[in-house]
């Protein structure tokens, strides 16, 4: 069974510093070289963005739980920690880790021992150690989708409720205890939840804790649900910012039925602020094609005071775009209304311009008419939009979207406009070339009658794919 690897919870996600401290950690640099991972979190925005400096998680592997911890009963021990005839063993044959752990001979010989045809009654009693190792835990993932109802109750028994804390935010338990939700029973999975109540905010804003309310939030009655959204209620907007917590939130406007999500009502006056932040928009893009009218309304009507600084946003602009390809006509129209008069401007902005490419594609026949006549029409100073777009490195793609959807008549007249334009341009500078070569290519699929705009859409797709 290959392992479920870690979402990628951030658009800076990176590579976790290697350090040589204990066997376990050998183990996660091993899987992030050797494992093909699914992603379980839901992504922002189909876009490409660059984004800033890397998050280091190196110092999150693996959070550990000691005696009556946090998450803990007291009396707990460490999940590295084992009792079963556990023996020392030194990790390290490279010289650097000089650290003592104990692992038990039956898992030394689980790991020796490739040959023997191993069960899921071979480890009972130690079925937690197991859950803890890289092979043990994938061992253990694979039979839970086979075992019946009898070897599913002793593998939970061991686990639930004394060491289910530990295993939910252990770099490999996390995987077992996502196993347990998916295979188990209902009984076993209200029990398995009812381990996590009181615990729900720590584990959501934890690397792996995270990945575990997201898969319980799947499986659990509404009550539960409805249970986990109360602990979560007061720190909602932490959870939003957080790069392990916002998947958390998102997962739950997906599933959780609109009524029970009352912590909605702690975006209202935060929506510019959430548009802005590199999870927020992911979130509330998750509102508006999840939730309700009466819910998103006051939650668009605030985002509409903001939609030209929102353009200009390297997050906002994806709330924007979203909406104008997801969002009612009402609201379309707002935005494309708060676009002209600005098309040059905010096309030859490097986030705006993608918000002009989808106005262009979403509008209405009427509307994108008056947007591209809006390009076609020369300044008061005499400024030509068309040259100026030809030139400009983010505006020249909205120029390429403007010829791909353009219609009727209008369609002639602005390819009128563009040929000379492109000529001279080809006669006096070659700074322009990549631009240009694009641009040409569109006009050279234009024959002087009216063309199906569905086919100018995909000759432009290409196009742009080409030079992206």
């Amino acid at each position: 069974m290959v392992y479920h690897a870690p979402p990628s919870h951030s658009p800076m996600l990176g590579t976790p510093v290697s350090v040589a401290i204990s066997d376990k950690k050998r183990d996660v640099q091993q899987l992030s070289q050797n494992m093909v991972y699914a992603n379980l979190r839901s992504t922002p925005s189909p876009h490409a963005q660059a984004y800033g400096a890397a998050i280091d998680y190196g110092s999150q592997l693996p959070m550990m739980v000691p005696a009556g911890g946090m998450y803990g009963p007291a009396g707990m021990s460490p999940i590295h920690l084992y009792q079963h005839g556990a023996r020392s063993t030194r990790r390290g044959d490279h010289g650097a880790d000089h650290h003592v752990t104990l692992r038990s001979a039956l898992l030394d010989e689980f790991r020796a021992n490739k040959s023997r045809k191993w069960e899921l009654r071979d480890i009972f009693g130690y079925v937690v150690e197991f859950s803890g190792d890289q092979h043990g835990s994938r061992f253990i993932q694979q039979k839970l989708e086979t075992a019946n109802s009898e070897e599913k109750q002793i593998v939970f028994d061991e686990i639930v409720p004394h060491n289910a804390l530990q295993l939910i935010q252990d770099v490999f338990g996390n995987y077992v205890i996502q196993k347990l939700f998916e295979h188990g029973t209902q009984v076993q999975k209200t029990m398995l939840a009812n381990a996590m109540e009181g615990h729900v905010l720590p584990l959501s804003l934890q690397m792996y804790g995270c990945r575990v309310v997201q898969k319980a939030v799947e499986y659990i009655l509404p009550e539960q649900q409805s249970a986990f959204v109360k602990e979560l209620d007061v720190n909602v907007l932490r959870c939003v910012k957080d790069a392990n917590g916002n998947h958390v939130i998102q997962k739950l406007i997906e599933r959780v039925a609109p009524e029970r999500l009352t912590f909605v009502q702690a975006f209202r006056g935060n929506v510019y602020e959430l548009s802005t932040h590199p999870y927020g928009c992911r979130v509330l893009q998750r509102c508006f094609e999840h939730l309700p009218d009466e819910q998103t309304r006051p939650l668009l009507d605030e985002l509409h005071k903001y939609i030209i600084n929102l353009m200009q946003d390297q997050f906002g602009n994806y709330v924007v775009q979203f909406v104008l390809e997801h969002g009612t006509p009402h609201d379309r129209a707002v935005i494309i209304s708060k676009l002209r008069g600005q098309m040059l401007n905010m096309a030859r902005h490097k986030f705006a311009s993608n918000v002009c490419e989808k106005a262009l594609i979403t509008a209405d026949s009427e509307s994108r008419g008056l947007l591209i006549e809006e390009i076609m029409t020369p300044k008061h100073d005499g400024v030509s939009p068309i040259l100026a777009m030809m030139k400009d490195q983010f505006a020249n793609y909205v120029l390429q979207r403007a010829l791909s959807v353009v219609e009727g008549e209008q369609k002639e007249a602005l390819i009128s406009k563009v040929r000379p334009q492109l000529m001279n341009m080809r006669r006096y500078s070659s700074a322009y070339s990549k631009h240009l070569m694009a641009i040409e290519r569109l006009l050279e699929r234009c024959p002087p009658y009216p063309m199906d705009s569905t086919k100018d859409i995909a000759i432009s797709g290409a196009t742009s794919d080409a030079l992206s």
